[in-house]
């Protein structure tokens, strides 16, 4: 489906920068999963894609994005976003994805390719292509105290339980930026679904060599949002079609350590 016209995420050794936030996301993570409920938000709630064993042509162009953007690979992301915009990703999703690389890659990354995305949109419009510019968020972020409390409660939505464990008391910071930042900031803008981040997300970990418990925690999770283990298995066949045979076999592993974490469910 196009929207143009001719006229249109245990433990870690080392913590490096604040951009390892998003790494960590996996750590302390409860093997159990949690159900949709009336309370939890409309993200989280069953969509016609959740029904399927396959991703939709939007949701697949997200991995090659959120890989090569996640893996500095500017020269490859380039056309993966022309054919995200063309497989129906507004500008401000594409945008979103991007922008949410820099909580597992690191902001040089993350600049780097919103730098990217503005090339191609601006050589879209001279070929006479508009897209579809996208939704803001729908309603103010939270601040101070509330956004806390919006984040360790999306944070214990997505994981299931509450995260804690030793290395969050020995660092309590990074507990804090995870529940105020990567979960708040970030996951409590609902222009993107919570669907999409996490196929970002596993596509931006399976990029990162030495990411695989966050990526394991993040199958859990993907999973914990209405993502099928088949759904799953096309994104590792996705990053092994369209990224780097190393990138799935990463996803590949990761899903089916945490499926074994989950009884096999």
């Amino acid at each position: 489906m196009s929207n143009t016209t001719a006229t249109s995420p245990r433990r870690v050794e080392r913590m490096g920068r604040l951009a390892a936030i998003g790494l960590l996301a996996g750590l302390a993570v409860a093997p159990g999963h949690a159900s949709a409920s009336p309370q939890e938000p409309k993200a989280m709630q069953p969509t016609t894609a959740q029904t399927s064993e396959t991703l939709s042509p939007r949701q697949q162009a997200i991995v090659p994005i959120a890989a090569f953007a996640a893996a500095g690979d500017i020269a490859r992301l380039g056309p993966a976003l022309n054919q995200g915009l063309d497989a129906g990703l507004t500008v401000g999703d594409a945008r979103e994805v991007l922008v949410q690389v820099y909580a597992y890659a690191g902001f040089p990354r993350s600049l780097n390719a919103l730098g990217e995305l503005l090339k191609v949109l601006e050589a879209r419009r001279q070929r006479g292509l508009q897209d579809a510019p996208g939704s803001a968020p729908s309603r103010p972020i939270p601040q101070g105290d509330a956004l806390l409390a919006a984040g360790t409660a999306n944070q214990t939505r997505l994981v299931g339980a509450p995260v804690k464990g030793p290395l969050f008391d020995f660092a309590p910071a990074i507990d804090q930026y995870l529940k105020t930042h990567l979960f708040g900031d970030i996951f409590e803008r609902d222009n993107l679904d919570w669907q999409s981040r996490e196929i970002a997300t596993v596509g931006m970990l399976s990029a990162l060599a030495g990411a695989e418990s966050q990526l394991q925690s993040h199958m859990g999770i993907s999973m914990n949002v209405g993502l099928t283990p088949g759904q799953l298995r096309q994104l590792a066949q996705v990053l092994a079609d369209r990224v780097d045979g190393a990138h799935a076999a990463r996803a590949d592993g990761a899903l089916v350590r945490a499926l074994a974490a989950r009884g096999g469910k």
